[in-house]
């Protein structure tokens, strides 16, 4: 077994994987914000682990379907949309051993949270504060003396150092400006 260098921290139990982000009908339907690819994997989970207080706990996934750029699923004893509107806002979490593995240079965005960014010429940039799903691609949010925001693209992500804690990047903050 590796030892645990200073500074890196021990990779999160639990992967969120969507939020609920509305109620859908009348029927107790719920809006789904997936970050599954594709979107609708997360029905592949017939379990969803719920943080909201009210609901926190393990919800049985009745149905479901891919609906736009989100997912629409029903949960088990949810009958109509005053029980459904008390999820909204829930994480949906599954444990760590439940998710696929990763392919060659794949890495679960919350095992990204929180290491250095350092780009081509040695610069640190701050580090990972979180990810924001854009049209086009995903955007790494990293928080230093300034905050920058860069694309999270496997041009610009060169390599990853999960045991350093360390994401070298290529991306010059100075182009970015005019």
């Amino acid at each position: 077994m590796a030892a645990k260098l200073p500074g890196t921290a021990e990779p999160p139990k639990t992967i969120e994987i969507g939020r609920i982000v509305g109620v859908f009908g009348i029927k107790g339907w719920l809006k789904v914000e997936s970050f599954t690819e594709p979107l609708e994997g997360i029905l592949d989970y017939a379990e969803w682990s719920l943080d909201r207080p009210g609901v926190a706990g393990t919800w049985r996934v009745r149905d479901g379907r891919r609906q736009g750029r989100q997912v629409v699923a029903s949960l088990e004893q949810v009958e109509d949309r005053d029980a459904a509107q008390r999820f909204v806002g829930a994480r949906i979490v599954v444990q760590r051993a439940q998710l696929p593995p990763l392919a060659p240079r794949e890495h679960y965005r919350a095992d990204l949270i929180g290491l250095r960014v350092v780009n081509a010429q040695g610069l640190e940039l701050g580090r990972i504060a979180h990810f924001i799903d854009g049209p086009a691609h995903p955007w790494m949010v990293v928080r230093g003396a300034q905050e920058h925001w860069l694309p999270a693209t496997p041009q610009q992500l060169r390599r990853v150092d999960l045991a350093s804690g360390e994401v070298r990047v290529d991306w010059d903050p100075l182009e970015g400006q005019g």
